[in-house]
């Protein structure tokens, strides 16, 4: 468990950091006319979504099964990309009117880093694991 907690450490500490930065930074998002709420909302969705696919690929990593391995890393990268793609489309349908492009495109780049976090937690885990 606590092998998990550290893998998923930098996710953590990446949320609240860009959760931090969207607060303070009001008249630096305003000058550039991103909505700071489509961003917290965006990266809290990223987050929740993040981490329910992490404890899926990590249910997987300690299945003695590789087969099971491999369907859970498959499962958790579809369940990220369906849930992602799912929160945009509710977005671009109830704010066709007030979309707002630079928030929308961040949280893209923020889908990005997310999985590169999470995989980079999962290959930690992956080494630590023994396989005796």
């Amino acid at each position: 468990m606590k092998a998990r907690r550290n893998g998923f450490l930098p996710v953590m500490l990446f949320f609240i950091l860009l959760n931090g930065l969207f607060i303070a930074g009001k008249s630096w998002f305003d000058q550039w006319g991103v909505d700071r709420n489509v961003l917290i909302a965006g990266n809290t969705i990223l987050f929740v979504i993040t981490l329910v696919s992490f404890f899926v690929a990590t249910k997987g990593l300690n299945h003695p099964n590789p087969h099971a391995f491999v369907r859970s890393i498959y499962g958790s990268i579809m369940i990220k990309l369906f849930l992602c793609i799912i929160a945009a489309f509710i977005y671009i349908a109830s704010y066709r009117d007030k979309l707002n492009k630079p928030a929308l495109f961040i949280c893209m780049g923020l889908y990005l880093v997310y999985t590169f976090l999470e995989v980079s937690g999962l290959m930690k885990l992956l080494k630590q694991r023994t396989n005796g």
